[in-house]
């Protein structure tokens, strides 16, 4: 059944057409991935798939009854309230409170256990998973996630992951999160210059697909060029149009000559631009930081390597951004020293991003770092640059007012890749960045001659680019060797290896059959005698339990108190039923054994 579909939909937007007459259908059981280079229309559509804008022209519409929520890239909070108050505030009325147990769970999930903490003290990592909750609680048939990863911590995105796997109904995300996008989707929809194309099955089937689409568009294009040349010999030699031949032939010479020629996919090329660095790079000599009163890394020494790829990972707060800030001197440690090489010049992406002009053309901009690089391959213009970087002459000459967040974030990066750095500090470079971005960045971070120091929550991305994770946790900074993947599965059995050893079920003696009769042990006596009253009394203290759940939704301490109770309960009884299953098959076999 077709839940929503969206039909001829049009929409311009700063003078640029991002969507031209496309259609879109979801079905039940979608989960759809929206791809596409920044700037090409990914979170305009979702936003006219959600009702939160409309289009230029056709229409968006859903089944009856089918209930639609949506995360959009910022989350709606008022400035101040309780942050329980604003994740139920999108509920009716009439809903909120059955539903806050299941709210302040998901927030506790997410890492936010203070649910009654006022939303303005709330750091965007927070409030993005404040928002991920909100829409994860609404009835819906229908989740519409706009980049639901960005700023959240690896262990959340995993956790995310896990909720929408379970999700029941469809979904359609704008994510750049790949191992997100093959895990969770079934269909793939790409939005390249203003039209969609559909893929069935996961990421790495759509990027088959579309290996295979602009082959067969390029086999077509050389076969037309082929044919062109040959009719323009012939119209060359002065043929005149005078029989039916002449003029159908002349026809299709113009149809070849006015024909629509596949634009070359976009991509960003650009060699690795550094300046030379030294022997000595970043050593860092016995550092420690803590922030109010919370400490962040204690006592950490530790000498770069020139080539060096680490990745950094950590929950949100852990001192990851603060320990980038210290390399580059924009913090001082409380204790110990950071000692940089002569020849060293960082290149530090901030996560932020920095504060750009909006008055100034994207040119101008770049033009304020260099007008000319010297790669490997020789001197490139910053114009030239630009282009390599998906910012054709057009866009060169558009006001940074203009550009999507994304295409800001691209700017700046190259902006910073322009400083022909030799240690590049990355904070969260893949927040924002389309897919088409980060692969290149990926295959330029690898013939970079120097270090590189990453902070990232995307999984791929760590292991494509890293070979040593740095991992941030309660105030100690922990190396592991290997990529992303290496570390998690390091970590996953250390905890297994850790966890407590479950113990052995006593195996139940039952009476053989045979020369020995069936009789009661003495213990097996007295329980038996009990076990119906046991059972009685557990039944009541699990209907009690339920019942001050009931009456203390407001205390999540309290409740997650009573929850744990009433799952050990449970438990109990679960092992007791077993026991008077035993016991009374034993009974029933003894009272057997003597009337015979």
């Amino acid at each position: 059944m077709i839940l929503l579909s969206a039909q001829n939909i049009s929409k311009t937007y700063m003078e640029r057409k991002v969507l031209d007459d496309v259609s879109f259908f979801l079905n039940e059981g979608d989960k759809v991935g929206i791809v596409g280079i920044n700037g090409t229309g990914k979170s305009t559509l979702l936003k006219i798939l959600a009702g939160a804008a409309s289009s230029d022209s056709g229409s968006v519409t859903r089944t009856n009854g089918i209930r639609v929520s949506y995360l959009p890239q910022i989350p709606e909070f008022d400035d101040s309230g309780r942050l329980i108050e604003q994740v139920l505030a999108h509920l009716p009325n009439d809903l909120r409170s059955s539903k806050e147990y299941e709210a302040r769970s998901i927030l506790g999930k997410l890492g936010l256990q203070d649910c009654d903490r006022d939303i303005s003290s709330l750091s965007g990592g927070e409030r993005r998973r404040a928002g991920i909750a909100s829409a994860l609680i609404q009835p819906s048939d229908v989740l519409l996630l706009d980049e639901p990863t960005n700023h959240i911590d690896n262990e959340t995105s995993q956790l995310l992951e896990d909720l929408l796997l379970k999700y029941r109904g469809a979904i359609v995300m704008v994510t750049h999160d790949r191992y997100f996008l093959n895990r969770i989707c079934n269909r793939i929809v790409e939005i390249d210059r203003g039209k969609l194309y559909c893929c069935e099955g996961s990421y790495s089937e759509h990027l088959l697909q579309k290996a295979q689409r602009e082959a067969d568009a390029e086999d077509a294009e050389r076969k037309a060029k082929s044919l062109y040349r040959r009719e323009l010999e012939w119209i060359s030699r002065g043929a005149r149009a005078r029989g039916t031949k002449s003029k159908d032939r002349i026809e299709r010479f113009e149809e070849l000559k006015n024909r629509d020629v596949p634009v070359q996919a976009e991509s960003v090329a650009m060699q690795s631009v550094s300046s030379r660095l030294g022997k000595k790079t970043i050593e860092i000599e016995n550092i420690s930081k803590s922030i109010d009163g919370k400490p962040l890394i204690t006592d950490f020494s530790y000498i770069i390597s020139r080539d060096a790829r680490i990745g950094i990972v950590g929950s949100n707060g852990a001192g990851k951004s603060t320990f980038l800030k210290m390399l580059c001197g924009q913090i001082m440690p409380d204790s110990g020293r950071i000692v940089l090489g002569d020849t060293v010049n960082i290149g530090y992406f901030s996560q932020e991003c920095e504060e750009m002009d909006p008055t100034l053309r994207v040119i101008e901009y770049i033009r304020e770092t260099a007008d000319i690089v010297r790669t490997p391959d020789g001197t490139v213009t910053a114009s030239q640059m630009l282009e390599r970087f998906l910012f054709n002459s057009e866009l060169q000459w558009n006001r940074i007012e203009k550009l999507s967040g994304g295409e800001r974030k691209r700017l700046y990066l190259l902006k910073i890749l322009m400083q022909a750095p030799n240690i590049l500090l990355l904070d969260e470079p893949t927040n924002d960045l389309d897919i088409t971005t980060l692969t290149i960045l990926e295959d330029y971070l690898r013939s970079f001659s120097g270090a590189v120091i990453a902070v990232s929550h995307d999984r791929y991305f760590l292991d494509k680019t890293a070979s040593e994770i740095f991992e941030f946790k309660n105030g100690q900074c922990t190396r592991f060797n290997g990529n992303y993947s290496d570390y998690a599965e390091k970590v996953s059995g250390e905890e297994r290896d850790n966890a407590p050893k479950p113990k052995k079920k006593e195996k139940k003696e039952r009476t053989p059959s045979g020369e020995r009769k069936a009789r009661f042990s003495f213990k097996e006596q007295r329980e038996y005698a009990t076990i119906d009253s046991d059972i009685a009394s557990l039944e009541e203290q699990i209907a009690d339990a339920e019942k001050e759940i009931a009456k203390n939704s407001s205390d999540y301490v309290k409740l997650q108190e009573l929850s744990d109770l009433k799952s050990s309960l449970e438990a109990q009884l679960e092992e007791k039923m077993e026991r008077w299953v035993y016991l009374n098959e034993l009974a029933e076999k003894i009272e057997r054994e003597r009337s015979i």
